[in-house]
């Protein structure tokens, strides 16, 4: 379903925009779209620390988009007063110098097609990277975990605090919410990013979120998404 956001050049518009990202991690679905691109155009620039969920998805985006881009589709958004066709084919403007040295003459579109041209670009860097005895760039991956509690009277706040607590290299936590799962009981679904070569959700899982301590808390943790970013 569509999504539409008002005026985010506004207190009023981003305010609204940060309420919709504290339980996502992304525009829509569970991992980054063209929808993200859309709005990502739309703003102005980095928004203020304040607005807290913005801010965490804007770096995100940012970081994606100077990383690896993005090619999903999306479910569609529009953003009032914002002509994204235009803002979208524009890359980030730390970019800019080098996409215009590439291709003058060319007009660049995220969105489009991959022409002969850019694939070939592409295979010679990464050969010129196998080369050169570069490391390869590390992929990243999304990931949705349903975390269950023991009992309803776990305090589910605490239980969120335990598993945000576990902290390691590549590893970044995202959105969270309580979903009802009968009997009074709620269970806490959590979206984290991880770099691959760093961290092993199984090993995550294992050793960290199901033992002690927090396994004072965690009943049982299972992967419900996971996502090549």
């Amino acid at each position: 379903m569509a999504v539409t956001f008002n005026d985010l050049g506004s207190a009023a518009g981003l305010k609204k925009l940060d309420e919709y990202l504290l339980t996502r991690s992304y525009i829509s679905g569970y991992q980054a779209s063209k929808d993200d691109i859309t709005v990502y155009a739309a703003l102005s620039g980095a928004p203020s620390s304040s607005y807290v969920n913005v801010s965490r998805w804007y770096k995100h985006i940012d970081a994606l988009l100077r990383i690896s881009g993005v090619s999903e589709e999306g479910c569609g958004v529009t953003v009032e007063g914002f002509a994204p066709a235009e803002a979208v084919a524009t890359p980030p403007a730390a970019d800019c110098k080098a996409t215009a040295e590439e291709d003058d003459d060319d007009d660049v579109d995220l969105f489009g097609e991959e022409t002969e041209e850019e694939k070939k670009a592409a295979e010679e860097r990464a050969a010129a990277v196998k080369a050169s005895g570069k490391k390869k760039e590390s992929g990243k991956s999304s990931v949705l975990l349903d975390i269950k509690p023991w009992d309803d009277e776990t305090d589910m706040k605490k239980l969120e605090e335990a598993v945000r607590s576990v902290q390691m290299e590549g590893l970044l936590w995202g959105a969270s919410k309580l979903v009802p799962v009968g009997y009074g009981i709620k269970k806490l679904q959590i979206m984290m990013t991880i770099v691959d070569d760093l961290v092993s959700v199984d090993t995550l899982i294992e050793e960290h979120l199901t033992a002690e301590p927090i396994n004072e808390y965690v009943q049982s943790c299972d992967i419900v998404a996971f996502n090549k970013i």
